[in-house]
């Protein structure tokens, strides 16, 4: 697992303003489409990791934050897809805190592909800013372990 340098995507084109963004990689050595990794790192998530969105969604209620994505979009495990195309998955929504957008990427490597995971957040208030500062430790953590999960058949 890489964290990469720097988003292989214009922030401007996904989301202006964008306050955080962060990448990581992960070469896999077969051939898949952004949907399937997407699919992949979002559906076969560690344990652990579903238990900390848990203990997320117990801890925003109160203050009125989205737990789930907006009923009737079509979405990859629980983020709702914004644009797909063979190459790239974008998924995210906007909230009354903050915005946010997740890219999955594939791209050739080799004998394999290089997928790589984007997050773009803009923050829209002090709220919003406030989570992020608490949720960015965890962020770190997360990611890189929901991408491990797309090499894993």
């Amino acid at each position: 697992m890489n964290k990469a340098d720097a988003p292989p995507i214009a922030i401007d084109t996904l989301l202006p303003g964008a306050d955080f963004t962060d990448t990581y990689c992960v070469r896999v050595a077969e051939s898949l489409d952004a949907f399937e990794a997407a699919r992949r790192m979002m559906e076969r998530r560690p344990r652990w990791v579903g238990g900390l969105l848990m203990l997320r969604n117990l801890a925003v209620t109160p203050f009125g934050l989205k737990r789930e994505a907006p009923v009737g979009s079509e979405r990859i495990g629980i983020f709702p897809i914004v644009s797909a195309s063979p190459e790239q998955v974008v998924m995210g929504f906007d909230d009354v805190h903050l915005d946010f957008r997740l890219v999955v990427e594939v791209s050739p490597d080799g004998s394999g592909q290089q997928v790589t995971a984007t997050t773009f957040v803009r923050t829209r208030n002090r709220l919003g800013r406030l989570y992020l500062v608490a949720v960015k430790r965890f962020h770190r953590m997360i990611v890189p372990a929901m991408l491990a999960q797309v090499g894993r058949s």
